[in-house]
């Protein structure tokens, strides 16, 4: 179900910047950022109301994704205005790729991580 639910929350920012990538827009960083804003406050909040039960929330899910998408988001500002400005390059871009397989890496270890 999270897994869908992210699919279909993140597809529109994905074709955006697809499409803004070929016309040489600047729309990418505003609306992955935009778009994650709203993953994290309206798609979740329907998710809330939409369950039968009553959610408990804990830090953890919280501070771990706001650690990762900071540190990603760093990176992503390190690479287009500091490294080589108003560009990515491919190895810029084959890391920002690794660094979502260290996403992965951390959501399949998070209840260990959170145990640590």
């Amino acid at each position: 179900g999270a897994t869908f639910m992210a699919a279909g929350g993140s597809a529109p920012e994905l074709f955006t910047s697809f499409i803004g990538t070929f016309k040489k827009s600047d729309v990418g960083f505003g609306t992955i950022v935009g778009s994650a804003v709203f993953n994290v406050l309206f798609v979740i909040g329907v998710c809330a109301v939409a369950s039968k039960d009553v959610l408990t929330l804990t830090w953890w899910p919280l501070a771990r994704d706001c650690s990762y998408y900071t540190l990603s988001l760093s990176v992503v500002a390190l690479f287009f205005k500091g490294i080589t400005p108003q560009e990515i390059h491919w190895w810029e871009a084959l890391i920002l790729f690794m660094m979502y397989f260290g996403y992965v890496f951390l959501m399949k270890n998070s209840e260990n991580l959170r145990k640590w």
